[in-house]
């Protein structure tokens, strides 16, 4: 007699047939997006983090002029001492933005101070510490080189030199770089509108009264700070009810101001969860659970122009798919050049248990030890609605698909928090 019911497969499950590896769910979502049009010109101190829409080259030489890269003596090195120590007769100085006017001769030399124009006739610079004066002369002695300590014109950039590349996000050196050059402004690609909100019934905004069973959504803060760290223009949409109406209706106002619609919870099979039968019937889908722990449930598909990602309700969840499927496809989108996340070896000193079937990213705390190896532990209990360990963590600790578990000292793929989050 058969006394087992019958069970479908569910997220709890360590292996799914039906769901995707999860390089190939990342590589499905970027094949279907394409970077956002429209530019615009923004003072350059008004671009930092965003993408730049056109290849910068330079409008000059960098350094505009052959200057000193040291506080010294400017002479000719065809004088420069040989076998003994040779003197100079000192007929000038040369300050920054303010060169010696005049033509240096055998044997003479003008005190220069660095970023100073070499007078004419000059090409190396003693530095000062290597000098012995007396009023107006100077001694120099051996073992100098023809041409040292000094910055030639162009050596940084020259004219018409590719300097920064279509799709980089401008970071803090680029300011400077771009600032050298005498530029005001940069092309950059328009600002990404993405619009958020959380569904359930159970969730409260902060401020509100919890009752029972209720509880504050964390999901719409944590999706506010990894968007506005991406330099994005966002709306908070709040929390949707569940009901059909409820979420059909963010969605049809989502989709009229956003190009990208981001949702948490309701994504999976529940009796109250509207996401992907909304979505059916507005857009299309790609539903897919992918072979991943934490976050296994994933909606993707369009609403109109807006592309949307459903992500699931667990907190932990909302972060981990965010960061290894939304963010790569908000770059795209946005313009930026793909780029990899960071993986580093690190020998493991916890023991990490897992079944094959599914990538796991658990969180995890990295450092250096005292031989300066780069070691990783388990950082806390690793339930997907446990944020906790996702504050106290540094770095996720990838262990593949077919990984049956770790032993402690054993080494392992991890993913850093800085850069990625």
């Amino acid at each position: 007699m058969n006394n087992k019911i019958k069970q479908a497969r569910s997220c709890a499950d360590d292996y799914d047939p039906n769901s995707l590896d999860c390089a190939l769910a990342k590589q499905l979502i970027l094949d279907q997006i394409e970077p956002i049009k429209g530019i615009e010109r923004l003072a350059i101190r008004s671009t930092l983090g965003r993408i730049l829409a056109e290849d910068i080259f330079s409008p000059i030489d960098v350094p505009s002029h052959t200057n000193s890269a040291m506080d010294g003596y400017a002479i000719r090195s065809q004088d420069l001492p040989i076998d003994s120590i040779n003197d100079f007769i000192l007929i000038g100085t040369s300050f920054a933005g303010r060169p010696w006017q005049g033509h240096v001769e055998k044997n003479e030399c003008v005190r220069i101070m660095t970023g100073a124009v070499m007078p004419a006739g000059t090409d190396t610079v003693i530095m000062q510490e290597h000098i012995e004066r007396d009023d107006k002369t100077i001694k120099i002695g051996i073992d100098h080189s023809a041409r040292q300590n000094v910055r030639q014109a162009g050596e940084d950039l020259k004219t018409g030199q590719l300097v920064l590349t279509a799709g980089c996000a401008i970071d803090p050196s680029d300011l400077g770089l771009i600032s050298s050059l005498g530029m005001g402004e940069l092309p950059i690609k328009r600002q990404l509108r993405v619009a958020f909100f959380s569904t359930g019934d159970e969730l409260r905004s902060i401020g509100e009264t919890l009752g029972e069973g209720d509880i504050y959504d964390s999901n719409r803060y944590t999706l506010f700070g990894m968007l506005t760290r991406l330099g994005l223009d966002i709306i908070d949409m709040g929390v949707i009810k569940d009901t059909r109406e409820a979420v059909r209706e963010a969605f049809v106002q989502a989709s009229k101001i956003s190009d990208v619609v981001i949702s948490s919870g309701g994504v999976s099979v529940g009796e109250a969860d509207y996401v992907k039968e909304t979505l059916e019937e507005l857009g299309q889908v790609n539903f897919w659970k992918v072979a991943m722990k934490p976050g296994r449930p994933l909606t993707f598909g369009q609403i109109d122009n807006a592309t949307f990602f459903g992500l699931p309700g667990n907190p932990v969840s909302v972060m981990v798919t965010f960061y290894q499927f939304v963010l790569p496809a908000l770059r795209k989108m946005m313009g930026a050049t793909h780029t990899k996340p960071l993986t580093l070896k690190a020998r493991c000193t916890s023991k990490l248990g897992k079944r094959p079937g599914r990538t796991e990213f658990q969180r995890g705390i990295m450092e250096t030890d005292d031989n300066g190896d780069l070691v990783v532990s388990i950082a806390g209990q690793q339930g997907s609605g446990i944020l906790r360990s996702m504050s106290e963590a540094n770095c996720f600790i990838v262990l593949e698909k077919k990984s049956s578990g770790i032993e402690p000292e054993s080494i392992v793929n991890i993913q850093p928090f800085s850069g990625l989050i």
